[in-house]
């Protein structure tokens, strides 16, 4: 028994890849996705912070009145300090159905200083067909905060302008994913790899049967039977079976802005000798005042006193042994005591010299 025990742990492991990861984490199936929404809607019942008389938002408001028999007098606008004109964005998921609800994001586009406390009125939720997909309204959830005296003092918090209404749409048209009727299921890596898509191939052939191919380094083509049912057994099975993705490209990310620097494990170094230093000049002002004795007539006068030195930082110069690992690499940098600009500068000498077996990328 302990025999059959440790050949089935063995089985096991030999099965299982080290670092393996699901293949839904490393992409999705084409046409299952979320679809963007958007729609113009008023928010009512704010505390004078709307967009008082533009133009838009009395037209808007007029539009409102009249859905409900209400028409004002030619040429009267009302004050409408307590309205604003807003963008309202959602997304719609994949397979939603009618009736469902979706969180909906409240966005002004007017002079509106806050939405807090306001209300959606009832409009419409187009997608990129302009077709409605969606109906909105509901209290808007505010996370901002803005205060303003009367001498122009104001203090904001966040940002009071937009805000979120949770479930605040109801889905009224579903969206055709072609899932169940398409030829063929394809599935989409994130991020382009040859070896990956490969690997992904071979894991669904060798539990599935010889149902998968690869198209180029994104895309896995995969023979489906007919019918939502089986098909949605297929993806579940597929979706939870383990890869071992191949090795990112090396790159080391740099932000200028930041000084923030990103090397990942891929990254080589061929034999290179590095030395930075570092040269700081002082200017020291140390002006006196020169006062003129008794009775000379003379003008008291400041005198400047500059004191300029000029110290240069040493730092032995490390030498990199051809492919150094990552580790080795930060030991050696971290020796000369480099700051993250400095760390730049010697990437890129390193990058120039045609030592560093990596992709530079600066943001």
């Amino acid at each position: 028994m302990r025999l059959l025990s440790a050949i089935f742990l063995l089985i096991a492991a030999i099965a299982a890849p080290a670092h393996a990861e699901r293949i839904k984490d490393l992409g999705n199936f084409q046409g299952i996705r979320s679809n963007q929404l958007t729609g113009y809607g008023i928010v009512v019942g704010l505390t004078g912070t709307g967009d008082d008389n533009l133009e838009y938002t009395v037209q808007s408001m007029k539009g409102v009145a009249a859905r409900f028999g209400l028409s004002l007098p030619p040429g009267v606008n009302p004050g409408l300090k307590n309205a604003a004109a807003v963008l309202v964005t959602a997304e719609l998921p994949a397979f939603s159905k009618p009736g469902q609800r979706i969180d909906v994001t409240v966005a002004a586009i007017g002079k509106a200083k806050s939405l807090r406390g306001g209300s959606l009125i009832m409009m419409p939720l187009y997608g990129a067909d302009g077709q409605v997909y969606a109906m909105a309204q509901g209290s808007l959830a505010v996370g901002g905060l803005g205060a303003e005296g009367d001498s122009g003092s104001k203090v904001i918090i966040n940002v009071p302008s937009s805000g979120r209404i949770p479930d605040g749409a109801t889905v009224e048209r579903a969206v055709d994913t072609g899932f169940a009727d398409s030829q063929y299921l394809t599935f989409n890596l994130a991020k382009a790899d040859f070896t990956t898509a490969e690997r992904v191939q071979n894991v669904i052939n060798s539990r599935l049967g010889r149902i998968a191919r690869t198209v180029d380094g994104v895309s896995i083509v995969i023979d489906a039977p007919a019918g939502a049912a089986m098909r949605s057994a297929l993806v579940s099975q597929i979706q939870d079976l383990p890869v071992e993705s191949a090795e990112p490209a090396a790159r080391v990310i740099v932000n200028a802005r930041t000084g923030t620097i990103v090397i990942n494990s891929a990254v080589r170094v061929g034999p290179a000798a590095v030395s930075h230093g570092k040269l700081t000049v002082r200017i020291d002002e140390q002006p006196r005042v020169s006062q003129p004795g008794p009775f000379s007539r003379g003008e008291t006068k400041v005198v400047p006193d500059s004191q300029v030195s000029v110290e240069e930082t040493k730092s032995p110069m490390f030498v990199l042994a051809p492919g150094p690992q990552l580790s080795e690499i930060v030991k050696a940098v971290n020796q000369v005591g480099a700051s993250p600009a400095d760390l730049v500068a010697i990437l890129e000498a390193l990058k120039e010299a045609g030592a560093l077996k990596a992709e530079l990328v600066v943001l």
